[in-house]
């Protein structure tokens, strides 16, 4: 049974650089799922024309923003982002590309992308990478939305609700793409970590009363039915939607998800500066040591990534892929949802 927030137990998660596009959304829509555009590294201006345009096709959607993190943001360039930028040049000499000056001072035009929301309220709004802070919550309530942060342990469960958000996105370690984790020492703190997803729903379960939407490695009906059976009301589903045709992710990386090539996952910093879940490729071993520095080192690896695509090599290519990638398939997203929602 369809909890009444979303009227679905199966949303399309966002997903930044250009995979989450309106005709995805659209398509997970009509199927009977609920689709997230992702403002990440695009202007406001870019997401305003995606919010307007994805609205004109009449669907319920919500819009993801990346929480900028202070202490990544400088003036000057620390020590390691230099050593990584040298370190990487033979990456960029191999496609002919230049790497540009490292930027530490990118917050993702968060004032101005919370004050495009604010003057054009979308129905969900949600938050990866830290708290928006009580204000901005209470504001976009006040406008109308709904807002949901991203959470990874039960501490920032409890930090988030605190804040008045009206839903969690509660993400497992099994996820593809970056971890939304933005409080720091936990893993050290001597307990356990939640082997599954639906482990990790019923500890958040447990400490607080919000709404929880359940994500990572959650590739099918059965998986779906086991995290609903935990305590969440939807699941929050990215790497079962990359190959699909509305996709918007680039094709080395829809047709890496489906090679024998790749055999494994690992957490990895070295394509952005914050850990996120990639398939195992060239880069991934070559650059282990990445430092810490996002999004500088997003900006820094860009061009290789770029260069990489057009070239059709998916050896420098952030393959983002959660622990279930094996099973992803291609066809339309409409094909996706109904194989989820089949078994409910």
């Amino acid at each position: 049974m369809s909890h009444p927030l979303f009227d679905t137990p199966l949303i399309a998660a966002p997903m930044a650089g250009g995979t989450s596009t309106t005709a995805l959304v659209e398509a997970v829509h009509n199927a009977g799922g609920l689709g997230f555009l992702a403002a990440g590294y695009k202007t406001p201006e870019a997401m305003s024309a995606e919010i307007k345009a994805t609205r004109a096709t009449g669907i319920r959607f919500g819009m993801n923003v990346f929480v900028p993190d202070p202490d990544q943001l400088s003036r000057s360039s620390p020590p390691a982002l230099e050593a990584y930028r040298n370190e990487l040049e033979p990456e960029a000499a191999r496609y002919g590309v230049a790497l540009p000056a490292l930027r530490v001072d990118d917050d993702d035009a968060w004032q101005d992308k919370i004050d495009a929301l604010l003057a054009d309220p979308v129905e969900f709004v949600s938050f990866a990478f830290g708290l928006p802070g009580p204000s901005v919550v209470r504001a976009l309530q006040k406008a109308g939305s709904t807002v949901i942060s991203s959470v990874t342990t039960v501490p920032e469960a409890m930090a988030a609700a605190e804040e008045g958000v009206d839903a969690l996105a509660v993400q497992h370690q099994s996820a593809g793409g970056h971890t939304a984790a933005f409080l720091s020492g936990l893993a050290s703190s001597g307990a356990e970590a939640p082997r599954t997803t639906a482990e990790l729903v019923a500890q958040v379960r447990t400490a607080v009363g919000l709404p929880l939407i359940a994500a990572g490695a959650i590739m099918d009906s059965s998986a779906l039915q086991e995290v609903l059976a935990a305590g969440a009301i939807a699941a929050q589903v990215g790497t079962a939607f990359v190959r699909t045709t509305e996709s918007g992710a680039r094709q080395a990386h829809k047709d890496a998800l489906g090679s024998p090539r790749f055999t494994s996952t690992a957490m990895t910093r070295a394509f952005t500066g914050r850990f996120a879940r990639s398939l195992v490729n060239e880069f991934v071993s070559d650059h282990g040591e990445a430092p810490e520095g996002y999004p500088a080192i997003h900006h820094l690896t860009a061009p290789i990534r770029a260069a990489a695509s057009a070239a059709g090599d998916p050896e420098r290519l952030n393959l983002w892929a959660g622990t279930g990638w094996k099973t992803a398939t291609d066809g339309s997203a409409k094909d996706v949802v109904r194989a989820y929602l089949s078994g409910l």
